[in-house]
């Protein structure tokens, strides 16, 4: 039987997603309410410009004082997608404090601080949902702290960010420069006028953060995750990354150490083989791939942002959440039960691909090897092309620690017959 009292719902920010959550909730109302088992109901919508025109609005829910809203203690379900880190925190906490549950699509939050946040929930009774803050629609979180919570997951690696994987994509297929795929993802609206938290990936490591902390049942803040933007990938890069049969995506990778003592989250371009899932993973969308001890392999893929596929998201936390507060339940909180340390960069075992400017005389290959040997990494395969006294050696190495790479890349800058190195690149999906 349906109870007939609405669930009140506040909504903090109006733009792309909030504009669409708001639709969705008015358009799909009697579905949702079949779905929860009561209406829900909008109460409220936060806005800092109330002079704007947000069509099936009533504009007697506008208001600028989000704080009185979160405070007004009718409210069942506050909604946020402001982003960032204040006023949001401040007004989750306070949502908590007058007993309402939150959903949120703030990855940057989350992945600073948290902990906070979950202790705060926990505190006060509420919960905490937050689907739409990593990969937009596609269904992550939620299997990897419910579906999976039985399973022992080992690794996520995943392509988070559909900006940067629409300028990979073109660069890939059309042969583009990183400069020219730029313009074009700006120009179809994937890229954002300064799009420096995209392309540096700092939103990646933000969501990279988020999904380690839930895989690996540890506390991983977005300064735990190594990371490198991709910026510097050339043309050259994915000539070279196709004579070796793969191509190149900026990466988010999440994993426990082999002895299972610590995890490691990391984000940074790397060639992945074209047979890897990964690697089809075509225009602005998202994938996550998944390492499990009993469930195996698992993919998950779709469009990893837009309004709508992320209003998506909250809407189906939303149901949870309602749902739970009909039953006076609720859903699950932090797991960080295992207290695993994150290990530096230098410590995670990977291979590279490097590009050097060499000298075309007898004894550079030689020389170049000595270095690799001194540094204790493997070498591959190695090819090397000669011209009018220049040449490119392109080193492939084995598995190694990264520090122990990074210090081979900077003797062999110090050796006299090489010229520069032209492009290093990690290799992962093997």
């Amino acid at each position: 039987m349906m109870r007939t009292r609405p669930l009140k719902v506040a909504l903090l920010g109006c733009g792309v997603v909030g504009s669409e959550v708001a639709r969705i909730m008015t358009t799909h109302a009697d579905d949702l309410a079949a779905r929860i088992g009561a209406p829900v109901e909008l109460a409220g919508v936060a806005v800092r410009r109330p002079d704007k025109v947000r069509e099936g609005i009533p504009a007697e829910l506008i208001t600028t004082d989000a704080t009185a809203l979160v405070k007004r203690g009718d409210i069942d379900v506050i909604v946020e997608v402001i982003g960032g880190v204040e006023p949001a925190r401040t007004l989750i906490t306070t949502a908590f404090e007058h007993g309402a549950s939150v959903v949120s699509a703030n990855k940057a939050l989350l992945a600073q601080d948290g902990a906070s946040l979950y202790a705060a929930a926990e505190q006060h009774g509420q919960d905490l949902y937050y689907e739409a803050a990593v990969a937009g629609a596609i269904p992550l979180v939620r299997p990897l702290r419910e579906s999976l919570a039985g399973d022992k997951i080992n690794r996520v690696m995943g392509i988070v960010n559909g900006t940067t994987n629409f300028i990979l994509d073109k660069m890939d297929t059309s042969g583009a420069g990183y400069s020219e795929a730029l313009d074009e993802a700006t120009a179809l609206g994937y890229a954002e006028a300064d799009p420096t938290a995209d392309v540096e990936g700092f939103d990646a490591a933000a969501k990279a953060a988020i999904l380690a902390g839930i895989a690996f049942h540890t506390r991983v803040r977005l300064d735990d995750v190594y990371r490198e933007g991709m910026t510097e990938v050339t043309a050259a890069d994915f000539a070279s990354a196709k004579q070796m049969g793969c191509t190149i995506k900026l990466l988010a990778i999440c994993e426990r150490a082999a002895d299972g003592g610590s995890v490691t989250a990391r984000v940074h371009p790397a060639m992945i083989p074209l047979s890897h899932p990964l690697a089809s993973v075509r225009e602005a969308y998202n994938a996550v791939f998944v390492e499990a001890d009993a469930a195996g392999q698992l993919m998950f893929y779709g469009p990893g942002a837009g309004g709508a596929p992320t209003a998506s998201a909250v809407l189906g936390d939303l149901v949870a959440v309602c749902r739970n507060k009909l039953n006076e339940a609720k859903g699950p909180g932090e797991s960080a039960y295992t207290q695993l340390p994150v290990s530096s960069m230098g410590e995670v075992v990977t291979r590279y691909h490097i590009s050097l400017d060499v000298a075309d005389k007898p004894g550079v290959l030689a020389q170049v090897a000595t270095v690799f040997a001194e540094h204790g990494v493997s070498i591959d395969t190695v090819r090397q092309q000669g011209k009018d006294g220049e040449a490119s050696l392109v080193v492939v190495t084995h598995r190694a620690p990264d520090a122990a790479l990074s210090g081979t890349v900077e003797a062999l800058r110090k050796l006299d017959t090489v010229r520069g190195v032209a492009s290093i690149m990690r290799v992962e999906g093997e």
